[in-house]
């Protein structure tokens, strides 16, 4: 009975290396190694090669492991292990698979010097990973400083809009970002990862340059906000250039010191800021638990601060404890505080302001509080111009004209330092929603980042969205409006508004906003340069590669200093509030193109689209979009069109010079489906004759190095095309596909690199076939798809055809023209393709010289025209001729051409030539005897070595030198070639004196009988003199006979090549294009070897010419 066995490799519990070594390294052997030295003895080949890809990461040195189930129960797919593992190794390896985070995590290693064992699982969960550092981007700087200022400006039900508009646009972009970072998993990146890898390498280039200038100016924004902060609230006598207000020059000065100092924070370590977020974060906690705090103490106890009116305009009280005029002191009147104001003195008879004598002044509660019904005043907005007086409409006043001494005294009251309006707050309110992207950008640290990520980050949406949105309800129902309007608080004694509702003190607040602006100041100086870097790492901006350099530790220090200069911009423009719109459209940007993301992978239903998160649609991922891109125009229309603009340049900017990637992107997935689309549409109906233009496929001859060898024919394409329609390059490899399938992959290649170097747009395509005719064949009738095929081939006229040892290029070349006539498409030769101009010359003079013989369609007219819009043929004129004979009327001939052209829109010159009917001269007879006789050899080359005897006489061509004996193909029975060249001629005569019966002999292993006959020089100069003079004595008498044996049929064509060739070269001479048309091969294929000679007698004398065969259909029309 058959006995199983299995070879089991055994290693030492202990020490299996080091037994391995001693063992000399032996290494566990499968049953297939064992055999291997009888696979050699028998030839067998073995393919060692490493498999091209992998499916494992890092998965380069695993083919032992492979190899070990060789011989096993998997023996029928050993061959394949390489290329198609065992899913128990792929499992393996996915299991132990470890997502390292980058960023801040390693730069902090890197600093310690020691670096620490890698957690296979990140131990970050959802509340930590995603939902606190979503609310500490969230929570800031506008909430603080700014969101009590647009709820008075605003009203509640405007800032209620605002709020839910801007909530509801990210709540948006959440979904459809949940939807992107539950699809597979997310390495870190964040946001640019998502939209790179969705959008394509284009989009996600513009969109994550976007992306760092917002965050980069978000910096600037937070900077902005600690100074603001500083000056007006901590340290108010830091103020250098004078007044009691911070002015922009005092915010310039201390920003970009602040800009400094947490830029050394960065670079020191970012390990720093890591450890101060938390600290940071309680902070904001701890302010809105005040600010709620506050708000439940107004229905027991309203705040004691108090807003001081002059009639209904508010004032500062920063200056005056008591609100009148004047108030009694031990029982005497006397002056306050206000009273010195607006008066030039103290006394009683001072010249005052006049507003101030003719209104009252009325002190109220800043803070009414919730029960007050203050909120039915604050319910509508109040805006208006710079320079306005913040008033309260209600209370009563008396307006007097404006006079400088009334002018003096508006720096007293509280006024609008910006003209407000509906879309300025939309800008401004923007940026406080921000940073949703705070937990995708930490997926690289999470346990499980497909879960955490859509719950964390919605979560966290909606948990500030409540706190925003309770905000303005709040401040609405508490707070007096004109407290709302005061933007830094200077009617009540110069504290934040939002500060004078918090419990149990305003300082709550200070800290509380300062801290939160210094966190997340420092986290847009941490994450702008490394997203930057990511995108410089990515290479698909090349002159962002030098910023992705850094410290030995990876720390971006490079774009840490551009981030750095771009800041320093923000801060120069020395106002949060302009800042707050710019970054706002940078944002909405990014967020527009998560939406557009999530919303093109959705219908395409790419099979790889398999979203965790299922909550989402592709209608609301539309919506966020509109919503997105609605905002940009409402918060700025200018900064929108600025910010698409820079997308726009750096989208073209990678697209024509950026590195090419394929990240498996929607946008590619769009292309498909559109080309789809198309080709299906264009199958509809057929192609009208305005929009015919000439669809190229481009047959281009390899050298032995697999390297074009006529680039000028890619030139000369790009000129004819100019960029446009369909161009197919292709060649053909003589062999089979098994054999010579990496030389196609070179081939290729090498194509697509000359048509890159001539900057052609096309497609590349080689072939392999078992012979050239088959493979032109191939081509020609299966090129391009659907719609899209060619309509003309352009092709090189096959150079020393009369020279070649066999009659292949001349057949292949009639075959071709035969297959195109047949297909109905046209065909170009070009002669001479070396001589013709390549695309960096420019050709200042001549002109385009088009001969048209016969009607093929038109397109000998279409050709000049494509190519003067080409800048190589720009400056050459455009001249037709026209053969007329001997019965046409060549004046009537001339004009009706040139209304032709007139009607067709072409601009050329028109010359009808006569060639009148004219007795066949010598020369034609001797060309046609020469010819004939040449044809004549070449068919006794090709007999059969079965005969008894070949005699081969040498014919000498005076015009064109040697001719080379043709190689008869591999399959046929073989016979020696023969040549007569310049240094040496050889004849080989081979005879076979054996009879029919002795061919069985030879197929029995006799040999045959060759037999080597060689000239020397002297003699082949001999024999050529000879020849020569046999030839002068004969007469044109004694030629006679010889001609009247000729074939009239190609004595007539072969009048008519050299009758036609001495006009052309008369007239095209010197002209730098002669456009021809070209006769059809014979329909009878005995004539296809005299075709080659007539053509070649046609163009003879003229240095570049390109021959047309029209396709058989009209290709230019007189009708618009």
């Amino acid at each position: 009975m058959p006995t199983n066995f299995t070879v089991v490799p055994v290693e030492d519990a202990d020490g299996g290396n080091k037994s391995a070594a001693a063992a000399g390294d032996s290494k566990p052997v499968s049953l297939g190694k064992l055999f291997d030295n009888e696979g050699v003895e028998n030839n067998v080949e073995v393919d060692d090669s490493p498999g091209e890809s992998s499916p494992f990461i890092n998965s380069d040195n695993d083919r032992e492991h492979y190899r070990y189930y060789e011989g096993k129960n998997m023996a029928l797919f050993e061959e394949e292990m390489d290329s198609t593992p065992m899913v128990s190794s792929l499992l393996n390896k996915l299991a132990t698979y470890t997502n390292l985070p980058q960023g801040v995590r390693e730069h902090e290693e890197a600093e310690d010097g020691v670096r620490r064992v890698a957690v296979m699982v990140p131990q970050m969960g959802t509340f930590i990973g995603v939902y606190l550092p979503c609310m500490q981007n969230i929570l800031g700087v506008i909430l603080f400083l700014r969101l009590t200022w647009i709820v008075g400006t605003a009203g509640i039900l405007g800032s209620f809009a605002i709020v839910s508009m801007c909530c509801i646009c990210t709540l948006l972009t959440a979904i459809s970002m949940s939807a992107i970072a539950t699809n597979g998993v997310v390495p870190a990146g964040g946001s640019y990862y998502m939209i790179s890898r969705s959008l394509g390498p284009e989009f996600g280039g513009a969109v994550g340059l976007c992306f760092y200038l917002g965050t980069t100016f978000a910096g600037s924004m937070y900077i902005l906000g600690i100074i603001e902060i500083l000056l007006t609230y901590i340290v108010p006598t830091a103020i250098l250039f004078g007044g009691q207000e911070a002015t922009p020059n005092d915010m310039r000065v201390y920003g970009t010191c602040c800009l400094v100092l947490m830029a050394l924070v960065v670079f020191v370590g970012v390990k720093y800021v890591n450890k101060l977020a938390l600290v940071f974060l309680a902070w904001v906690i701890l302010s809105i638990l005040a600010t709620y705090a506050g708000v439940v103490k107004t229905m027991i106890e309203p705040p004691e601060f108090n807003v001081c009116l002059l009639g209904n305009r508010s004032l500062k009280n920063e200056k005056f404890e008591t609100c009148a005029k004047t108030e009694f002191v031990k029982n005497h009147t006397v002056n306050t505080e206000l009273w010195s104001i607006f008066c030039d003195s103290t006394y009683p008879n001072a010249t005052c302001d006049d507003y101030f004598i003719l209104n009252n002044l009325t002190e109220m509660k800043a803070i009414p509080g919730l029960l007050s019904g203050v909120i039915k005043d604050n319910l509508w907005g109040d805006y208006g111009p710079v320079g306005t007086f913040i008033e309260k409409k209600s209370q009563p006043s008396v307006q007097v004209q404006e006079t400088p001494t009334t002018t003096n005294t508006n720096e007293h009251y509280v006024i609008n330092d910006i003209t407000t309006y509906f879309t300025l707050l939309v800008g401004i309110y923007f940026p406080s929603v921000t940073g949703i992207m705070a937990g995708s950008n930490r997926s690289g640290d999470l346990r499980d980042a497909q879960r955490s990520i859509p719950i964390g980050t919605i979560m966290a949406i909606l948990t500030t969205s409540f706190i925003y949105i309770s905000c303005v309800v709040m401040f609405g129902a508490c707070i007096e409006g004109v407290v709302l309007r005061d933007k830094l608080g200077y009617s009540v004694k110069k504290n934040p508004v939002i500060g004078i509702l918090a419990w149990p003190s305003p300082w709550v607040i200070v800290i509380g906003s300062f801290f939160s602006c210094c966190g997340a100041g420092l986290q847009s100086l941490t994450g702008a340069p490394r997203l930057l870097q990511a995108i410089a790492r990515d290479g698909i901006v090349p002159f962002l590669q030098v910023f992705g350099h850094g410290k030995a530790n990876g720390e971006p220090t490079w774009a840490l200093l551009l981030t750095v200069g771009i800041c320093e911009i923000g801060i120069l423009i020395g106002s949060l509030d302009a800042v707050a719109p710019i970054l706002s459209l940078f944002f909405l940007m990014c967020y527009l193109f998560v939406n557009l993301a999530c919303a093109v992978q959705t219908l395409l239903r790419t099979p790889n689209w398999r979203p965790r998160f299922k909550f989402y649609h592709w209608t609301l991922s539309f919506l966020g979009m509109s919503l997105c891109l609605s905002l940009m125009f409402v918060c700025s229309w200018y900064y929108a069109l600025v910010a698409m603009v820079i997308a726009g340049c750096i989208y073209k900017y990678i697209e024509y010079r950026g590195a090419v990637k394929e990240w498996g992107d929607g946008i590619r997935g769009l292309s498909l489906n559109a080309a789809r689309y198309a080709l299906i549409r264009l199958e509809e109906a057929p192609l009208h004759t305005k929009n015919w233009r000439p669809q190229l496929l481009v047959m281009c001859k390899l050298n032995s190095d697999l390297a074009v060898k006529h680039p000028r024919l890619m030139s000369f394409t790009t000129q004819l095309k100019a960029g446009k329609g369909l161009t197919i390059v292709c060649s053909v490899l003589e062999g089979t596909y098994m054999t010579r399938r990496n030389d196609a992959k070179t081939a290729e290649q090498n194509l697509k690199a000359a048509m890159a170097a001539e900057r052609m747009k096309g497609f590349s395509h080689v072939v392999v076939s078992s012979n050239l005719r088959d493979g032109f064949s191939l081509l020609i009738q299966s090129a391009g798809l659907g719609g899209m095929k060619h309509n003309a081939v352009l092709m090189a006229w096959p150079t020393r055809w009369e020279q070649a040892r066999d009659t292949s290029a001349r057949r292949n070349f009639i075959e071709t023209v035969r297959e195109t006539t047949a297909a109905h498409q046209a065909l170009l030769v070009a002669k001479n393709i070396d001589h013709f101009p390549e695309n960096h010359e420019r050709l200042k003079e001549g002109s385009i010289d088009v001969w048209w013989i016969v009607h093929d369609g038109g397109l000998l007219m279409l050709l000049p025209f494509l190519l003067s819009q080409h800048k190589v043929w720009k400056k050459c004129k455009m001249r037709i001729f026209t053969v007329a004979q001997m019965d046409d009327n060549s004046i009537q001939m001339k004009k009706d051409l040139q209304m032709f052209l007139y009607h067709l829109r072409l601009d050329a010159e028109v010359e009808v030539v006569e060639m009148h009917d004219s007795d066949i001269s010598a020369f034609t007879y001797e060309k046609t005897l020469v010819m004939e006789q040449r044809s004549q050899m070449l068919k006794q080359m090709q007999l059969s070595r079965t005969e008894r005897e070949r005699e081969i006489q040498s014919i000498t061509d005076v015009s064109r030198g040697s001719i080379k004996r043709k190689k008869t193909l591999d399959d046929a029975p073989s016979f020696n070639a023969f040549c007569i060249p310049e240094e040496e001629a050889q004849l080989i005569h081979d005879r076979n004196t054996a009879s029919h019966s002795a061919m069985n002999d030879k197929a029995a292993g006799g040999a045959p009988d060759r037999v080597h006959m060689t000239w020397t020089k002297d003699k082949l100069i001999q024999e050529r003199n000879r020849h020569r003079e046999g030839m002068g004595v004969k007469d044109m008498f004694n030629m006679k006979p010889e001609w009247e044996n000729l074939n009239q049929s190609n004595v007539r064509r072969m009048h008519t090549a050299v009758k036609l060739n001495e006009v052309v070269v008369k007239k095209s001479k010197h002209s730098q294009l002669v456009l021809l048309n070209m006769p059809g091969p014979p329909k009878n294929k005995k004539g296809d070897e005299n075709y080659m000679e007539f053509l070649e007698v046609l163009m003879e004398g003229l240095d570049r010419v390109l021959l047309v065969r029209g396709g058989g259909r009209e290709v230019i029309t007189i009708y618009s």
